[in-house]
């Protein structure tokens, strides 16, 4: 019945829409701070959903079929961003159980115990001690976590003052955090290059995603130049692979990347990228500018629904 439908609302051919989903994290388990992210049973449940119901393709081979108007019925592609040692130690085995393609956008200013600073963050609040905590010097206020405070409020309230900043200026600040909470930070989190190595030798795609993970927006065209250049070299380097697919850090047309950064990436070399941009691809699509959906809905059912309702209204997503 859900193929049926699923076809009715996401028909293939000249017509065919395209669905890209958006992971980060796959957790071995529940994490109360990290609420936002999929646990292992969840995305086990997704997937198997997914392989039974829609036809999921690797996002190269999709882009191309987009193009000349001959994607199957009930097409998705699955993606993840950051690079994350989860994705290939947690999500890898659930993929291949259940013999689903994907892509691994990897920012490899990380790799090999390197931690982004959304998680310096993250992990140093989590660490800190119960009770006041005066970050005024860093410009970032102060935080009570007492009986009644939140850590992820504090999290919360500290990337929203920081993620923005130029990659320099974002890293010198999260340092302070963890310093003045006094928290050791994990060099565990990120991928090694062997990781990724293993993730493409087993038939996955990796893409790029800059070194440093920047908003390219805060950046000049030199340095977004050298970000999505010397990123994808080095992911060829690991992988010994051509990188073709590119996803933009945040991802927020006109906000977080502009159409001087598009051209950047064509420029590169890249033949398509996605951004967060919400909605699906059809006919006439920049595929430079691919949107995608995040797995919201835990339940697969609603999740699949979801997928297909985007899919039938056929929306033109934004782009620059």
């Amino acid at each position: 019945m859900l193929r049926w439908l699923g076809t009715v609302l996401s028909p293939g051919g000249p017509r065919g829409r395209l669905t890209i989903l958006t992971y980060h994290r796959i957790l071995a388990a529940p994490d109360p701070i990290l609420y936002d992210e999929i646990d292992a049973g969840t995305f086990e449940a997704q997937m198997a959903l997914l392989a039974a119901a829609f036809n999921v393709l690797p996002l190269a081979e999709a882009c191309e079929r987009l193009a000349r108007g001959a994607l199957p019925a009930r097409a998705a592609c699955l993606t993840f961003d950051d690079g994350y040692a989860d994705n290939e130690r947690t999500a890898l085995p659930i993929l291949r159980r259940h013999g689903l393609p994907a892509t691994f956008f990897v920012a490899t200013g990380y790799t090999d115990g390197g931690i982004m600073f959304n998680d310096a963050v993250i992990e140093a609040v989590r660490a800190a001690a119960p009770g006041p905590h005066d970050l005024t010097r860093l410009g970032l206020g102060r935080h009570d976590l007492g009986a009644g405070g939140s850590r992820r409020a504090m999290v919360d309230a500290v990337l929203d003052e920081v993620r923005r900043r130029p990659p320099r200026e974002r890293a010198e600040i999260v340092a302070g955090v963890a310093d003045a909470l006094r928290a050791r930070l994990p060099g565990d989190l990120m991928m090694t290059s062997t990781q990724v190595k293993r993730l493409s030798d087993e038939g996955m795609e990796i893409g790029g995603h800059t070194t440093n993970h920047p908003v390219l927006a805060a950046l000049g065209e030199a340095e977004a130049r050298s970000e999505i250049e010397e990123n994808k070299r080095r992911l060829e380097d690991i992988t010994g692979a051509p990188v073709r697919l590119f996803a933009y850090p945040n991802g927020k047309p006109g906000r977080d990347y502009r159409r001087e950064h598009v051209a950047l990436v064509r420029q590169a070399g890249y033949r398509a990228a996605v951004s967060t941009a919400h909605g699906t691809a059809g006919p006439g699509c920049d595929p430079y500018q691919l949107p995608r959906m995040s797995p919201w809905e835990r339940r697969p059912l609603r999740l699949a629904a979801r997928m297909l309702a985007a899919s039938a209204l056929g929306r033109r997503p934004e782009r620059v």
